[in-house]
């Protein structure tokens, strides 16, 4: 394996167009700071929806059926990130950023802030984040999420001033996570399709790491990195969609070992070009 990522890197590391280092990243690199994947028996969307199916839970629609019981979830999941920590797969994308500089870019789907807590900064959150909040009725500013609003435990329910912030001032309708639900569109100003498919088009390699491609612009991503002549390397615990894309094609690499490994693996191959 070691020999096969040394020559991907080194081909790409001597290209002077289409020579971006791109890293896309899913659930799975955060699993191990102890924040459940998404459809796992034990996954996110088990603990704290009444055991709702997440299509039917994470949209829109049932926002505006349940409100506070969307809140409460969101403001749940809010506590689950702050109480977790950036794991060595997030410090090794961080130290990895740091050495290529702008020929690095991350395109997550994660929304837990853990890679921008690690010190990424060349970053596409293409699933938008939990930090900030817009209005539900479509009001157009996007706000942060104010520091007054406390995580909460599973069964905690929102307090009157939770309201008060959580209402927008513009329209009076209730405010919502920034987030993509699963009856809406990626667009360009919250989750910045245009620019990561710009991206793909311009990467050497693409690197998918801790992602199955269950959604729809993953998959984007990989065709166009393919369709523009990128190497695409899918490090996976097993099998997924991206499996099913790149298997036999030329120029990818199928890994199937921890993202921790992998990413020191090539955290020290690029320290060994740039030495």
């Amino acid at each position: 394996m070691k020999a096969q990522l040394e020559s991907i890197i080194h081909q790409v590391w001597q290209k002077e167009k289409r020579n971006l280092f791109t890293f896309l990243t899913g659930a799975g690199i955060s699993s191990d700071s102890g924040i459940p994947t998404y459809r796992g028996i034990d996954g996110i969307w088990v603990k704290g929806t009444q055991f709702h199916k997440p299509e039917e839970f994470g949209t829109l629609r049932y926002f505006k059926q349940h409100p506070e019981e969307v809140l409460q979830y969101s403001l749940f999941r809010k506590k689950m990130f702050e109480e977790a920590s950036p794991n060595e797969s997030h410090a090794e994308l961080a130290a990895i950023e740091h050495q290529l500089q702008d020929r690095f870019h991350l395109i997550t789907q994660n929304i837990d802030n853990l890679h921008r807590r690690s010190g990424n900064q060349r970053m596409y959150e293409i699933h938008g984040n939990n930090r900030e909040i817009k209005c539900s009725n479509g009001c157009k500013e996007i706000l942060l999420l104010p520091q007054e609003i406390k995580g909460k435990d599973l069964r905690e329910d929102l307090t009157d001033r939770d309201k008060e912030l959580l209402t927008c001032t513009q329209c009076g309708h209730w405010m919502r996570p920034n987030i993509l639900w699963f009856d809406e569109y990626y667009n360009e100003k919250t989750h910045k399709r245009f620019s990561a498919l710009k991206i793909a088009k311009n990467s050497g390699v693409l690197f998918i790491v801790g992602t199955s491609g269950a959604t729809n612009l993953p998959i984007a991503i990989t065709e166009t990195a393919l369709k523009y002549g990128a190497l695409v390397v899918d490090i996976n615990i097993e099998d997924n969609n991206f499996t099913n894309l790149i298997r036999n094609k030329k120029n990818t690499l199928i890994i199937r070992e921890k993202s921790t490994d992998v990413l020191t693996m090539i955290h020290e191959i690029i320290d060994e070009l740039i030495l």
